[in-house]
C-alpha cells in the first residue's frame, strides 16, 4: 500500500470518527450544534479526500469534472437557499425531500453498477430496492405534510393485497438478479416494484403518524447509502450510511413507543386524518377566556408550564411565546416547557423551535420529567397542542387509547390557545377542552400571545 493510499484511509477514518462523535453530541440540546458542526466537518474532509483520490487516479474525464462541479454548485445553492428561507413549519417536508434525494442517489449508484458490469450483487439489489422505496415514499410523505396529497389515510379495495404482492416481487426479482438471471428487464421490474411499494406503503398512513414515518424513511435512506458503499467499496460511505440507518431505526422505535403503537401497526396505516370537522367535544361546556382573564392567571401564578404544539409552529409564534415567558419570569413566576416526543410533525420539532428563540435548555422538560410536575403547577399554558394533551388516551376504545400524554389536565388551571375546536390528527374530540379547569383562548397563536403579553404588562411592573 502506497503512502497516498494510507493517508487517504486515515483521512476517511478521521471523517468516520467525526460522524460518530457528531451523532453522539446530537443526543443533548446543549451539544447538538457542536455535533452538527463536527459531522459537517467530517463530510467536508471525506469529500476532499475523495476528490484527491480521483485526481490522483487520473481516470476522470473533463466532462465528468464539469458535471460534478455543476452538481455541487447547484446542490449547494439549493441547500443554502432552503436553510435560509424554509420556515420551521415546513422543515418536516423538507427533511422528507432530503430523504427522497438520498434514496434516489443511492439507488442510482446501484443501477449504474449493474449497467456497467451486467451483474448484480446482493448489495446492488438491496441498494436499488431500498433506495427506490425511500425515494417514492418520501415524496408522498412530503406531499402529505405540504397538503399536496391528502393527509388522511388513502386506501382502496385490495390495497393490502397489492402491498403484499409488491413486497413479494422485490425479493424474488432481487434474488433472481443476484443469481445471474433476468438481466435488465428484471432490474427494471425491481426498481418499478420498489417505487410502487413506496407509494402504496405511505398513502394509507395518516397524518398522526407522519413523525414516525419521517424517521423510518430516514433510516431507510441511511441503509440504502450503506448498501451503495458496499457497491462501490467505500468504507466511509458504509459507516456514514450505517450510522444514519441505525440512529433512524432507534428514533423510529422511540417515536412509536411514545405513541404506544408498534412500527408494524403504523406501517399498516389508517390512523389519524387531520381532516376532522371543527366542532365542540361532546359531553361538556367550553369556557372562553379574555386576554385579561388569561393574564391574571399567568401573572399571579407561582409556576407555569408551557406545552407547545404544531399550532405554535404554524403561527410562527415562538418569539411571542418567549417574550411572554420572559415577562412572567421577571415577575417572579417559575416557567418551564413540557415537550411531548411526537409534538409537531417531526422528531424534535418543538425543541428546535424553542432553541431558535434561545429558551434555556434546562427549562425544556421531556414528558417523563414534566408529568410529575403538573399536579403542583398553577397554570398549564397549551399553545397549539392537541392529541398529546387529550385525557381520552387514558381510556380504552378510542384512536389514541394507551398513548402516553402530557398530564396537563392535572394542573390547577389550564389555558389552551387554539384557532378553533377542530380535531387533531387522530380525528377525535379533546376532552381537555371541556374540563372545568380549562379556559379556551381562541385565535391565531401569534396574535393571542401578543394580546396576553400586553395584558400581563399591565400587571407585572
Amino acid at each position: 500500500m502506497s503512502a497516498f493510499d494510507t493517508s487517504v484511509r486515515l483521512v476517511y477514518l478521521l471523517a468516520a470518527v467525526c460522524f460518530a462523535l457528531g451523532l453522539h453530541l446530537l443526543n443533548s440540546p446543549l451539544t447538538a450544534r457542536r455535533g452538527n458542526a463536527l459531522s459537517a466537518a467530517g463530510m467536508i474532509v471525506a469529500l476532499g479526500a475523495t476528490v484527491a483520490v480521483l485526481v490522483h487516479g487520473g481516470s476522470v474525464r473533463a466532462g465528468a469534472w464539469i458535471a460534478a462541479a455543476a452538481g455541487a454548485v447547484v446542490g449547494g445553492a439549493a441547500g443554502l437557499r432552503a436553510a435560509r428561507r424554509v420556515a420551521m413549519t415546513a422543515m418536516p417536508q423538507l427533511v422528507s425531500l432530503f430523504n427522497a434525494a438520498g434514496g434516489a442517489a443511492a439507488a442510482l449508484v446501484g443501477v449504474h453498477d449493474f449497467a456497467r458490469s451486467g451483474n448484480a450483487s446482493a448489495a446492488t439489489a438491496l441498494d436499488v430496492a431500498i433506495g427506490s422505496v425511500t425515494f417514492s415514499g418520501s415524496l408522498i410523505a412530503s406531499g402529505k405534510l405540504q397538503g399536496l396529497v391528502p393527509g388522511r389515510p388513502v386506501v382502496f379495495p385490495g390495497a393490502r393485497s397489492v402491498n403484499a404482492a409488491l413486497g413479494a416481487a422485490m425479493p424474488v426479482a432481487g434474488g433472481l438478479l443476484v443469481s445471474g438471471r433476468g438481466g435488465t428487464p428484471l432490474m427494471v421490474l425491481l426498481g418499478l416494484a420498489a417505487l410502487a411499494f413506496g407509494v402504496t406503503m405511505v398513502m394509507p398512513i395518516g397524518g398522526a403518524d407522519m413523525p414516525v414515518v419521517i424517521s423510518l424513511l430516514n433510516a431507510c435512506t441511511g441503509t440504502a447509502v450503506a448498501m451503495a458503499g458496499f457497491v462501490i467499496d467505500s468504507t466511509v460511505l458504509i459507516i456514514a450510511g450505517a450510522l444514519v440507518g441505525a440512529s433512524g431505526a432507534i428514533l423510529t422505535k422511540l417515536m412509536a413507543d411514545a405513541m404506544n403503537r408498534s412500527v408494524g401497526a403504523i406501517v399498516v396505516g389508517g390512523f389519524g386524518t387531520g381532516d376532522g370537522p371543527a366542532e365542540a367535544p361532546a359531553g361538556g361546556q367550553v369556557r372562553s377566556l379574555s386576554a385579561d382573564d388569561a393574564a391574571i392567571q399567568l401573572a399571579y401564578a407561582a409556576r407555569v408550564v408551557v406545552v407547545p404544539g404544531y399550532g405554535l409552529a404554524a403561527a410562527q409564534a415562538q418569539h411571542q411565546l418567549r417574550e411572554l415567558c420572559e415577562l412572567l419570569e421577571r415577575g417572579g413566576v417559575e416557567v418551564c416547557y413540557a415537550v411531548h416526543p411526537v409534538a409537531g410533525r417531526m422528531p424534535g420539532h418543538m425543541n428546535v423551535l424553542l432553541a431558535e428563540v434561545d429558551v434555556p435548555y434546562d427549562q425544556l422538560k421531556e414528558m417523563e420529567e414534566a408529568n410529575p410536575e403538573f399536579p403542583r403547577t398553577d397554570v398549564a399554558l397549551v399553545v397549539g397542542a392537541n392529541d398529546v394533551t387529550n385525557p381520552a388516551a387514558r381510556r380504552p376504545g378510542n384512536a389514541i387509547s394507551g398513548m402516553p400524554i402530557l398530564d396537563v389536565d392535572r394542573a390547577k388551571n389550564v389555558i389552551v390557545i387554539k384557532r378553533s375546536m377542530g380535531h387533531g390528527y387522530a380525528g377525535i374530540d379533546n376532552e381537555l377542552y371541556t374540563a372545568p379547569s380549562t379556559g379556551m383562548y381562541f385565535g391565531d397563536a401569534k396574535k393571542a400571545l401578543s394580546e396576553i403579553t400586553a395584558a400581563v404588562k399591565v400587571l407585572v411592573r
